[in-house]
């Protein structure tokens, strides 16, 4: 059986052959008609496009390498699958490797996708200990776009890294938001369970959070602070013994995963009942939340806006159409109040204004 070559579909499709590399390749320029006669040809002809004779003739690989924690977290997959689709859309490849936050995964990652030659990558970093590999990275060419998280610092770029390209989440806004409800419900014992506060979602978090109290005026030794692996067993014990201490806090704010699950489930074992007993919010807006009886309240922002927003910026810098008003998004946090907090027990409750708005 001969190769099914881009020659072959051009002629069936009707079209040249410039229309149909730039139709295969994602490029400007083409009407909806040819690109559906392309892809039509291309189908039943059965093409397959050489990537090998690509790479050598454009000298670019026509991939992406994208780092994160864990592909496994929902709140991950969802990026990344929204990533994925953008790209593929524009011609790429997108290779995922999960790296656990650790920074020696994330050298070796890093170094095999440089070997591969990606025209790009979006990075997730655990911590700022592989700056060097990322400026290292941009030095050599490749442009890095980092997935809400901490911009690498150079010497001379300000003290918001902007230079660099980043999508981030307003987890600060997010996190006022939701500590100032729950002070309006007339909470004044809160718990926030989340993750290491040396990455920025939950940095940004535990300001928040404090901010509110502060700004209140409510006392802030009712801010009570949980940091968390991402097992479900570690978020339930802490949770139990936060709900079986003296000033067992009356309100729970938790990342929406196994966390979640893992307080959650700690609240069943000692008969506590959501929300007469005990109030529970959900940080990001997963299955669980939604399908939880009572449903979660929850803070919400849109994953997929993250990875399309990701993917748009690697690809302007891929075309050349980089710019300092193109370099930075911060997404906004939404709260979606459902059936899972009310006053505390026993409380009548004692709205709280506190001045600022998230």
């Amino acid at each position: 059986m001969s190769v099914v070559t881009i020659r072959d579909v051009a002629q069936a499709a009707g079209v040249s052959l410039a229309s149909v590399s730039r139709a295969l390749n994602g490029g400007k320029n083409v009407s909806a008609r040819v690109a559906r006669d392309v892809a039509a040809a291309a189908d039943r002809l059965g093409y397959q496009p050489d990537f090998l004779a690509r790479s050598l003739r454009t000298r670019t690989s026509g991939m992406v390498g994208c780092l994160v924690s864990d592909i496994s977290n929902p709140l991950n997959a969802t990026i990344v699958k929204a990533a994925e689709a953008r790209l593929r859309e524009a011609g790429y490849l997108l290779v995922v490797a999960s790296t656990g936050n650790d920074p020696g995964r994330e050298r070796a990652a890093a170094a095999e996708f440089r070997g591969r030659r990606v025209d790009g990558m979006l990075v997730a970093p655990g911590s700022d200990a592989n700056a060097k590999a990322w400026r290292a990275l941009v030095a050599a060419g490749t442009p890095v776009v980092i997935v809400d998280r901490d911009a690498p610092k150079d010497e001379d770029e300000d003290e918001d890294g902007v230079r660099w390209p980043a999508v981030q989440v307003d987890h600060r806004g997010g996190a006022r938001a939701a500590t100032r409800y729950l002070l309006g419900l007339g909470h004044r014992r809160i718990a926030l369970l989340t993750a290491d506060a040396v990455m920025r979602p939950s940095r940004e978090r535990i300001q928040g959070f404090r901010e509110i109290f502060a700004e209140a005026g409510v006392d802030p030794a009712g801010a009570r602070l949980c940091l968390q692996s991402s097992a479900m067993d570690f978020a339930h014990g802490d949770t139990l013994a936060l709900l079986r201490g003296d000033s067992a806090p009356t309100a729970i704010v938790a990342l929406g995963t196994r966390i979640l699950a893992g307080v959650l489930r700690a609240a069943r074992d000692l008969g506590l009942v959501v929300p007469r007993d005990l109030s529970v919010m959900s940080v990001g807006d997963t299955d669980l939340a939604a399908v939880h009886t009572p449903a979660i309240t929850a803070l919400r922002w849109s994953l997929e806006d993250v990875g399309r927003a990701a993917a748009d910026l690697l690809l302007r810098r891929l075309r050349g159409e980089a710019g300092h008003a193109q370099s930075h998004a911060l997404l906004p946090v939404d709260l979606v109040l459902r059936d899972s907090c009310a006053p505390p027990a026993a409380q009548r409750a004692m709205p709280v204004a506190p001045s600022g708005t998230s």
